[in-house]
């Protein structure tokens, strides 16, 4: 009987409880409620264990369902793993390497490793965009690209795989003729209120309503860095900066760095990191890319 367990079947088991019931279950696999658990039942009666109880309005997992879920999600995703891989090997060598690369990637880094592509991969175009937080994660979810290198969103969609690349650390910085520049010591939050922070933000839903690092009460929402950093140096706000990025500003005393409070020194490094979906994951030379991208250091 255990021999007769589908792929078909767990990923049914997945969904209905993910989804918490049979119904929205069968609306996420586009099925009847009706064969989810008619799958469910042939699953269950196979294994000899009761996966859900169903004695209230709602099935819930049992202990037994709970534990053996979590075996599901290994198989359901080593399958598609397989799968994935067997597709990139089938393609063979991508005609052309689509990135898109979060701002923040530090672009002597980025430079580098573009260097050794185009050694390596002399006859494969590449086409890379630079956007910022949802920005860079859409274009990957929607396939119009590979790859994408993300910092400033820290949350990745399921559906995508990830790796880790680097560390960028970042300063909180003002022009030397803002009022802040002249507070010795942490800038207490309550006189943060009277100035403006210059933050991040893009167009996506994805990161839509959300915040990220923002202390002060007053905001102008900028989408692109450079207009940040010329904003900063004029004096119209203060903000966080990736430091190699400013790193000569600081020198010449064109930017001055500031401590804010609630703004620790050991949380003011930003994991980078390379995703692409787990369908879709890249090929020989977008790896290669990646791997590139791995061994640079700031």
């Amino acid at each position: 009987m255990l021999d007769g367990v589908t792929l078909d079947q767990l990923r049914t088991f997945i969904a209905a409880a993910d989804e918490g019931s049979f119904s929205a279950a069968g609306r996420k696999l586009r099925r009847a409620q009706s064969v989810v658990s008619q799958t469910l039942a042939n699953l269950e009666l196979q294994l000899g264990v009761t996966l859900f109880d169903r004695s209230a309005r709602y099935p819930r997992l049992t202990d037994e369902g709970r534990a053996l879920l979590l075996e599901a999600r290994l198989v359901a995703d080593g399958m598609d793993g397989f799968k994935a891989r067997a597709r990139t090997m089938c393609e063979g060598l991508e005609p052309e390497l689509v990135v898109v690369i979060d701002v923040i990637y530090p672009m002597a880094a980025l430079t580098h490793a573009v260097g050794l592509f185009r050694e390596h991969y002399p006859d494969t175009p590449l086409r890379m965009y630079v956007e910022a937080l949802g920005a860079v994660i859409q274009p990957v979810l929607d396939g119009r690209c590979r790859i994408g290198v993300i910092g400033t969103l820290p949350t990745i969609p399921d559906e995508m795989q990830s790796q880790p690349l680097l560390e960028v650390p970042f300063v909180c910085v003002v022009s030397p003729e803002h009022p802040l520049a002249a507070i010795r010591g942490t800038v207490p939050k309550s006189g943060l209120s009277k100035h403006v922070q210059l933050v991040l933000t893009d167009r996506t839903v994805l990161s839509e309503g959300r915040d990220f690092g923002v202390v002060s009460a007053q905001t102008w929402r900028l989408a692109d860095m450079g207009s940040k950093h010329a904003f900063l140096k004029a004096g119209f706000g203060w903000g966080q900066m990736p430091i190699p990025m400013v790193e000569e500003d600081l020198r010449n005393g064109t930017l001055v760095k500031i401590r804010v409070e609630g703004v620790h020194a050991r949380s003011q490094f930003l994991p980078m990191h390379a995703v692409y979906r787990r369908d879709k994951p890249p090929g020989p030379a977008g790896r290669a890319f990646i791997e590139w991208l791995k061994r640079q250091s700031i």
